[in-house]
């Protein structure tokens, strides 16, 4: 059976993991200079799977302003364009033979807002995992027997504190990111 302790640990871990992810989305958005990592978040419907874009594809940035993705498979070419175009990144790629090209689009104070608003979008998915977590461990608190009642209430406040602790995380990550991507 579950003790305090453990459900503690594994509520931590699954709020560590939910910031963890929100740090990674963030890395695939960025303000200046082309880089592969952009791409990282981008899913790929291929072989009736669901892959990540860099399983299937190279992606390079030759230019600042330019990512090339280079398909492992020719034939689908089509689905990983569909896929970059459909991640939200605001990017409008362009199939050409054996590549596609992804132009990023020049940073006007619009994309910059945009930007903006797709980090909102990831921190939201970041602080609903987060909440998750403490509801799944007050749901295991409740299921742990023999301790006191106190004990249990004690242990549920403090899941509330770490929850605190890791939306207050996930906002510092925002502000961050908006001052990254707001500079001009």
């Amino acid at each position: 059976m579950n003790n305090i302790q453990q459900v503690a640990r594994d509520t931590r871990t699954a709020m560590e993991k939910a910031v963890d992810s929100a740090k990674r989305e963030f890395a695939g958005i960025h303000a200046g200079k082309a880089s592969p990592q952009m791409l990282d978040t981008v899913k790929v419907e291929i072989y009736g799977t669901t892959m990540a874009l860099n399983q299937c594809a190279t992606v390079a940035a030759p230019e600042p302003r330019l990512l090339v993705v280079t398909p492992f498979d020719k034939g689908q070419a089509k689905a990983i364009e569909k896929a970059i175009r459909e991640a939200n990144l605001g990017l409008d790629p362009a199939h050409q033979g054996a590549i596609i090209r992804v132009p990023l689009p020049s940073m006007n104070e619009e994309r910059r807002k945009e930007l903006v608003k797709v980090i909102h979008k990831f921190a939201e998915e970041g602080k609903i995992a987060v909440r998750h977590a403490r509801t799944h461990g007050r749901d295991a608190l409740k299921k742990v027997s023999g301790v006191p009642e106190d004990d249990v209430k004690h242990a549920e406040k403090d899941l509330q504190k770490m929850h605190d602790e890791y939306i207050h995380k996930i906002d510092d990550l925002i502000k961050a990111k908006e001052v990254e991507i707001m500079a001009v």
